[in-house]
Parts: C-alpha cells; structure tokens; sequence
C-alpha cells in the first residue's frame, strides 16, 4: 500500500470520550475520504462492531482498535494504540474491563478537586456528557467546565485544571507498558505509541521510553498526529528511521469544534518511513 494512503488509525467516539456515535464517526471519516480508518476508545471495545457494520455497508476498510492507557515513570500517562486487535480475545477485554473500574473512583477525587477551587459539580457534570459512567475521564470534566462558563474551549481547560501539576488533575496508576504490549500481541494486533510529542519528559527519557517500547514488542510510533506541530512531525519521523518503527497517522479526532484536526484532514507521513498499514492490510 502507498504511503498517501489516506489513513485515519486514531480516533474516539461517544463509547469513551468522543462526541459522536462510532456509526457517526465513520460516516463522517467517509465524507472526509478516509480510505482506512480504526477507531480507537480509551480502554473500550464496545464500539467496534457498530463502526465496522457502518464501514462494511458504505465500503470503508476498516481496523479495530484501542487506545489503552499506560502508566510508565514517575507517574506519566502514557497511550498506547493497539491496531489490528481481535475483539473477542479473552484476556484483553478483561483486562480492559480492570482499567475502566478505577476511573469512576479518580472522577469523584477529580471533582473534590476541582470544587478546591470553585468548580462545583463537575462530577455530575461531567456524567451528563458520557454514555458509560465507568468511562469518564478528562473530557468529560472539560466539557462541563467550558458549558459552565469557566473556560473558552477545552484547550483551555486542560492547560490551566487538568493538566499534570494543574489543580483538578489526579494522578491514577494505569496498567504497565508491559502489560498493554502483551494484551495487543496477544490479541493479533500492532502496538503503536500514541502521540509522542505530547508528552511531557525530557528528550533523553522519550528516548529511553523508544528504546523500552521497542524491546517489548512494540512496532509503530504515530508520526503524524493531530497533537504534533511539524517540528514533531519531523522529530517522530527520525525517530522512526533510527528505532525501525512503523510510521502511523491518526488524527486523535473527539468532536466537531473541539479537535483540532478533523478525520483524515491530517498530511502524507513524511516520505522514507515504512506506513503501518503494511502491516494491516
């Protein structure tokens, strides 16, 4: 497959913290000409089957997908997205099922932090905007604050309350990298490291992140991402060469209005790097 395919492998719907239905979303990523798309919710698979029959029927290849939320450090979040999975693995959906019941706890210590400092009822604030209580999270609380006249746009929110070291930000201890690189292979998939500039370690510990993540079978790295400047665009693509990773593109696309990059609107990988989708197709 060539390189300009328009791959879209990175994206939410309303099953984890995006804002529309996963038969919404692809209907839209086929509007916008993606050629293959995966949908990717945070520690959920629960919207594939949908997304795939809408897929089937409008004649858009499709991958199922994963984001899972890592924890790697001194307390850095980490996401890793599983490309290719099957589903109806055992093993991984279980495994799933256990990140997602500590989010609900986190949401409640996230709430009593933010009343800290004057945001009142962002617990059941946030409860309005998610289909699944167990998975509510950040973008959640975002949305309610922005509706709550706090903030502009959820951008906003994150860079002053929800960010690391911000006052509603809770840390909470994921699975390892290990063990979300173990579930993907498992379950037939790709492992990919999700939006590596965004993280916020130094150059030498995304280096040495690289280096862990290779050695435990890890395969892609998101080269272009709807997080990455072209200065990162370019930083992960060197990056790629020197660790022999596969290059991903994924948009990271939420919502209308509210995502920076719409589905499939993201440009080419930069040439020279092998596209994931070799090893998916």
């Amino acid at each position: 497959m060539t390189a300009v395919l328009n791959a879209d492998l990175h994206c939410h719907s309303s099953i984890s913290d995006g804002l529309l239905a996963p038969a919404e979303l692809v209907c839209r990523a086929h509007v916008n000409g993606v050629e293959l798309l995966a949908l990717t919710d945070h520690d959920e698979l629960d919207g594939l089957a949908e997304a795939r029959a809408t897929a089937d029927a409008l004649g858009l290849r499709f991958v199922d997908g994963v984001e899972i939320s890592v924890s790697w450090g001194n307390d850095q979040t980490l996401h890793i997205v599983g490309l290719g999975v099957d589903p109806s693995y055992a093993v991984l959906d279980v495994g799933l099922a256990e990140l997602r019941s500590g989010r609900d706890a986190r949401a409640m210590r996230m709430a009593a932090e933010l009343d800290k400092v004057g945001i009142h009822g962002a617990y059941e604030g946030a409860l309005r905007y998610v289909s699944n209580p167990a998975l509510v999270g950040r973008s959640h609380f975002a949305r309610y604050i922005v509706e709550s006249g706090y903030a502009k746009d959820v951008k906003s929110v994150f860079d002053h309350w929800l960010a690391k070291d911000k006052p509603g930000y809770v840390s909470h201890h994921w699975t390892t990298l290990e063990t979300a690189l173990r579930w993907i292979r498992e379950a037939g998939g790709v492992a990919v490291i999700a939006h590596p500039g965004r993280y916020r370690i130094t150059k030498g510990e995304l280096r040495r992140l690289l280096g862990e993540f290779r050695d435990l079978g890890g395969e892609g790295i998101e080269v272009q991402s709807g997080s990455h400047s072209e200065e990162e665009t370019l930083t992960m693509a060197r990056y790629a060469r020197e660790f022999g990773f596969l290059a991903s593109r994924g948009s990271d696309f939420h919502g209308p209005g509210e995502s920076r990059i719409d589905l499939g609107k993201l440009p080419a990988l930069p040439e020279g790097l092998r596209p994931v989708w070799e090893a998916l197709l």
